[in-house]
């Protein structure tokens, strides 16, 4: 339906004062692609988003939109359109005035910005609520106009800042798989800040993670989640824990086996060599249990760990379980409501969590000398 552009951030900053709130990052966003800025707050994923909208000034570095810099070009003439965390839309006007509100500031009639506000309506399903007002909504509803008045602008990029953090759980599932669709179907870029990682994983087709106005994994959701580049990554995008030892001992070229501490031992698919710190992730969902039996205590085998239960969460279709591990904050495993029956632990029940080599993540940045 519109015609979408690249965007490019090359070396950019923002600072406060003294705060540097973006870092000198550099980004390409491929025109029409699906991309989420995320990370915890304070990180510069707001403030970048701003920039590119035009609502805040660059410190140092450039933007461009298709082949143009947009640094000191104004938000309205950039090809973009922001929608809002609180949606800001106007109280004193209906649904139908809301969406076409911009188009009346261009001087357009009143039957043709009628017109193109409700096919924008009904593009979001809303068609029949045109003449309520935004207090007579639900916040899904509220969200639908807010999201119709951004595109009946025809941007080249929409920009979204935290759009579902408003909603109910239920909503914000129902409503992500709406925006995807929306965009699909709209063929346009849409950049969306979240601090939500689930939210990130479900809507992107590749996922900024950001931190300290630095960024540190750019990637499809597959590769983040599964391939973190370092321990950060690793625990904000969650799922993971994260383990490390030195190596004792080298397989091949390709394997070593470290040792963990109170008698652990890992065989990691990596190359090193004696004495080197390892560190390296693991999906919670990749991990197997067992009850420990006092003939397990003295000696752990390769690739397990022992722990009692501490953490309990039925969610249906899985069960998580924390286990105060030696060594760990927490120790998370995600395990079936079938293997979960068959297992039955309880608060309190000693546990063997064990793992595959071919499940184990290294993470190659933090190789380090002991």
């Amino acid at each position: 339906m519109n015609d979408s552009k690249d965007v490019y951030l090359k070396q950019l900053v923002k600072q406060y004062g003294d705060t540097i709130a973006v870092n000198g990052i550099n980004l390409e966003i491929p025109a029409g692609s699906y991309c989420c800025l995320v990370g915890p707050s304070g990180c510069g994923k707001t403030s970048t988003l701003r920039m590119i909208s035009g609502h805040e000034d660059v410190t140092e570095g450039s933007i461009t939109i298709g082949d143009q810099e947009v640094n000191q070009v104004p938000p309205a003439q950039r090809g973009t359109a922001m929608m809002f965390q609180n949606y800001a839309l106007f109280p004193h006007l209906n649904c139908l005035d809301n969406v076409a509100f911009s188009m009346k500031m261009k001087g357009m009639s009143k039957n043709k910005r009628y017109a193109s506000a409700r096919k924008y309506l009904e593009l979001v399903h809303m068609e029949t609520f045109e003449s309520r007002f935004p207090a007579q909504l639900s916040g899904g509803q509220e969200q639908r106009i807010a999201l119709a008045r951004a595109l009946v602008s025809h941007p080249n990029v929409l920009l979204l800042d935290e759009p579902l953090s408003a909603l109910d759980p239920f909503l914000r599932v129902k409503m992500r798989s709406e925006l995807k669709r929306f965009q699909r179907e709209l063929g346009i870029s849409f950049i969306h800040v979240t601090h939500s990682q689930q939210e990130a994983l479900a809507l992107a087709d590749f996922v900024v993670v950001m931190n300290d106005g630095n960024i540190e994994q750019v990637g499809t959701s597959q590769e983040v989640f599964n391939a973190p580049v370092n321990q950060f990554v690793a625990q904000f995008v969650g799922g993971h824990n994260v383990l490390e030892g030195n190596i004792i001992e080298i397989i091949n070229e390709n394997e070593v086996v470290l040792d963990g501490g109170v008698g652990r031992r890992y065989r990691v698919p990596t190359q090193g060599s004696i004495g080197d710190i390892i560190t390296f992730t693991l999906r919670q969902d990749r991990i197997a249990l067992k009850k420990a039996i006092p003939a397990d205590s003295n000696e752990l085998l390769e690739n397990s760990l022992k722990g009692k239960v501490t953490l309990l969460e039925y969610k249906g279709m899985e069960v998580s379980l924390g286990l105060d591990v030696s060594g760990f904050k927490e120790f998370g495993v995600i395990i079936s409501e079938n293997e979960f029956q068959k297992l039955s632990p309880n608060v309190g029940t000693q546990l063997i969590a064990s793992w595959s080599t071919e499940d184990v993540h290294v993470l190659h940045d933090l190789l380090a000398k002991s």
